[in-house]
This record gives structure tokens, sequence and C-alpha cells, in this order.
């Protein structure tokens, strides 16, 4: 996080802050803390916290958010010395607007306090809860089923009223909340996951099994879990970006946020306990979420991963950077326009070559620069969530796939722990040793790599694709990103471009 400042951002400011800044006109006492955050970081703050604020602004004060965090005692030290006010900071080419977002009321740090956050679920006036927790948050194993045996978990089964878990604050506040006959909340993920709903039902579900099997089924019953869609990029929060935050507005915010223009918010619409008014400031409120999460997986997060990977192995480190390399952007554009696109669901109300023009214009915003390592980490789990679904699809479809095969090629390459010149790369994923170890000994053969199955699955049983992505891995790692493109672009090589009839 930033590092310590002497003054900071507090209500009693306000007033006093620049006209150019956009400042809370509602009273912040009048809001009804009826939404619980579970995981308030950087895309909280720059995402949902800016909805309901909307909402506030709009007069609807019965929604305010208390926050909770779970693993981090910085950021309520922040938020505590600023009233829980922060600024969020959008930055595009025409240039930077600011507003400080106060529809948080409170930050309870559960570590601290366990029994503040369970008061907080169980108080009858919560209606809503909201997660971004991260995929580990909801405890799943490689199957989707839920990890009993999960040190956390046992820890929360023995001790219920001091939880370490979102899941296990979950249930002993619905436990509560049945035996008080206060009724259940709606539980809804903000984290991107194919079925964040379903996810999030699981893991409640399950871990209430092992206490209370009736508390169980009363849950299964009452509580609804709405998937939802979130998208916004979010770069973390610098202590230079802090610094410029404080001299272009005159905000002094120990940990202000910055993000672009763009956000988008999709939820299912099944609430148990009430539903705020969010369509009036933008929510999308759909009867099944799927269909957007696959558009935005492919296409956003599914050319976030080439993007990284490509770019990094050129030396560069921010996404505007990458995509102003012209071998980096037409193998990002021609990837997604001509090998994705097609493979993508339809979507009610949305124009797809809209969608993905104004995607790649978020890609090279020079105002933002997402960090290019932000982006490759965790590739073991991003890549067989958002590319290699794609690349099986046009694979069994017999369309081309030649640059989704390149963006393979590039990770195999990253996970050397090198780029192209030879500058060491920091290879950070969960897997990282045995990921690194499989492609230093394969080098430009990608077998011992593909042999992982619960990542690939059963590609490396694809004889004719195993020779193509060795070919492109080859051309790739002597030849350069450059020249790896080009090949893809050659009609007449049909090895590399994945046709199906190629011996």
């Amino acid at each position: 996080m930033p590092p310590e400042r002497a003054t900071a951002l507090t209500g009693a400011m306000l007033d006093a802050l620049p006209s150019t800044v956009l400042v809370p006109q509602y009273d912040r006492d009048a809001l009804v803390p009826s939404v619980v955050h579970i995981g308030v970081g950087g895309f909280h703050r720059a995402h949902q916290a800016v909805y309901f604020d909307d909402l506030a602004a709009q007069g609807e004060t019965g929604w305010g958010v208390i926050g909770v965090g779970l693993r981090r005692p910085q950021m309520g030290e922040v938020l505590g010395s600023q009233d829980g006010l922060f600024t969020v900071v959008e930055r595009s080419p025409d240039g930077d607007r600011a507003r400080v977002v106060g529809a948080l009321v409170e930050y309870l740090f559960a570590p601290d306090d366990p029994e503040a956050v369970l008061r907080a679920l169980a108080d009858a006036r919560t209606r809503l809860v909201t997660l971004t927790i991260t995929g580990g948050g909801y405890l799943a194993d490689g199957e989707g089923r839920f990890e009993v045996h999960d040190d956390d978990v046992q820890h929360d089964l023995a001790h219920p009223e001091q939880p370490t878990t979102a899941v296990g604050f979950l249930v002993e506040a619905l436990r509560r909340r049945r035996q008080a006959g206060t009724g259940p909340f709606t539980v809804l993920s903000c984290d991107n996951l194919p079925d964040s709903g379903a996810a999030a039902r699981t893991a409640v579900v399950s871990f209430a099994e092992l206490t209370d099997p009736e508390l169980a089924r009363w849950i299964g019953g009452r509580v609804s879990f709405p998937s939802s869609m979130v998208d916004r990029i979010t770069p973390e929060t610098s202590p230079q970006t802090r610094d410029e935050v404080e001299e272009l507005f005159g905000v002094p915010d120990r940990w202000p946020v910055v993000t672009e223009p763009f956000r988008q918010w999709v939820v299912e619409d099944d609430f148990c306990a009430g539903r705020p008014p969010l369509e009036r400031v933008g929510v999308q409120l759909v009867g099944d979420v799927a269909p957007y999460k696959v558009v935005k997986a492919r296409l956003l997060n599914g050319g976030h991963c080439a993007l990284g990977y490509l770019g990094s192995l050129l030396g560069y480190e921010r996404t505007d950077q990458a995509m102003a390399d012209p071998a980096v952007r037409g193998a990002v554009e021609r990837m997604l326009r001509d090998e994705v696109a097609p493979l993508v669901p339809t979507v009610p109300g949305l124009n797809l070559a809209e969608y993905l023009d104004t995607t790649l214009q978020r890609f090279a915003n020079p105002a933002i620069g997402d960090s290019l390592a932000r982006l490759c980490r965790r590739g073991s789990v991003k890549m067989p969530s958002y590319l290699l679904p794609s690349l099986r699809e046009a694979r069994d479809q017999g369309r081309p796939h030649a640059l989704l095969l390149l963006a393979v090629a590039a990770w195999f390459r990253y996970l050397r722990g090198t780029d192209l010149s030879g500058a060491a790369l920091e290879v950070s994923d969960p897997r990282a040793e045995p990921l690194r170890a499989l492609a230093s000994h394969g080098a430009d053969d990608p077998r011992p790599l593909l042999g992982m199955r619960s990542i690939f699955g059963n590609l490396g049983d694809d004889r004719l694709l195993v020779e193509q992505l060795a070919r492109t891995l080859r051309v790739l790692s002597h030849g350069g990103v450059e020249a790896a493109v080009w090949a893809c672009s050659d009609d007449d090589r049909p090895a590399v471009l994945g046709d199906q009839s190629a011996a």
C-alpha cells in the first residue's frame, strides 16, 4: 500500500476541496447500513461502492455499506482515519476526473473483532451481503467441491464464533438470524468466476451441512445467491499515484483508487430480502448472467492473457505500451475478432463489434496503463478459465485458432522466467514451481506442460495440436513475436494455422 502520510482526507474538509472534485452532497449520517461487503480492496472501491454512492446521490439513502476486511489491516487504518471516505479517479485520454465516495459508513477488520462483523451481518437492517474474496475464498477444489479439510475451514468449524473465512462468517450470521427470526439476507458474489452465485451457494450450504443439516436446508431454501458479472480495469495504487492525486486534485487521500471511465455490472435478478434499485444507476438486472460472463471472460480476460504474455516477452511493463507495438496489437485484435468473437454466445442488447472496439480501446488507454505483471499472475487459474476454452471450441469446430495457440505459446515461453532478450521475469502463480520446471525442461517442446491435465485436460492428447503448438513455440522463441505473428498470418502454413486437414 502507499506509505503513511501526516494528513488524510476527512469529512470535515470536504467543503474545502477544489470545485473540480465531486464530493457527497447527501447526508451521510442518514445512510442505513443495509449492505455488508466482504473483501474491501481497490476493485470494490472503484466499482460496487461507486454504484451505491450513485444511489445515495439520488436520494436512496437506504443502502449504506459496511466494509469488512479479512486480510489487510492497513485498509482499515486508512479508512478509519478518513471517516470511510476515499477518492476514485477516472483516467481517460481526455483527462482525469476525481470524486470522493461516501457510501461506506463503517469498516471492520475481521481478525481484530470477529464479533463486530457477526453483529453487523446478523443485524436486521442487513439485507444484502456482497463479496469480492477472490476465487480461493470459496474454498472449492478443482472439481468445484467444498474443501472440507482446509485448515481454515476446520478452524471455523471448531470456533464458529471466531471465524476466519468469509464462508464461516456467513454461516454463523445466518444461524443467528434464523434463531432470532430475522430472516435471511441475499449473498451476491462479485468475483470473477464462471458461476459466482453457484460457487457461493455451494460453499455456504456445504459448510452449514457440516454444522447443522437443518440450517443448511433453511439456507438452501431461503437465501438467494444471485450471480453477477463485474467489469472495470483497476490497477493497483502506487505511492506515485497517491502523490499525483494530491498534486492534481488537492485531495490528501492516503489510499485513492485509480480506474477507467468504463464500468459494467450485470446482476441476476434474484433477491430474497429486498433489492436496491441498482437499475437506476446503470446496473443491468437480468434473468441469466451466464452469456454476459462468457463474453467478458473470453474477450476481455482472454485478451488480457494474450496481451500480458506477449507484451512481457518483449520487455513492456504496461498494457498501453504493449498495445502500441503493432505486432502485439495485431495479434490481440485479430485473435479476438477472428478467433474468439465468433464463438461467444449472443447477448440480448449487446453489439459485439462495438463491445470489442471498446475493449481494445480500454487495453490501449494510455491514461490507465495497467501492469502486465498483474495480468500475468495466476496463469494456471486464468488460462483454463479465459483462453483455453476458446482454443478447445475453435479446434472442435474446425475454426481458425493460430493466434490462440500463439497466446498459449507466449505463456509457455514466459514460464521459463525470462523475456525474449534474456531479462528476468517473475512467475507469480500458485503452481509456479512445477510450471517453471516443466517449461524449462520442455523448452520448445510443449508436451511436458501439456501433461498437466488439471490445467489442460486432454489437449495434450491431440497430436496435431501439439505439433502446431511446438512449431509456434519455436518460431516465437527463436524469431520473436513479430515473426510468430507473421507466421500466423500466412494462410499457406496450415501447420501453424491449425488446419484440421494438415498432416
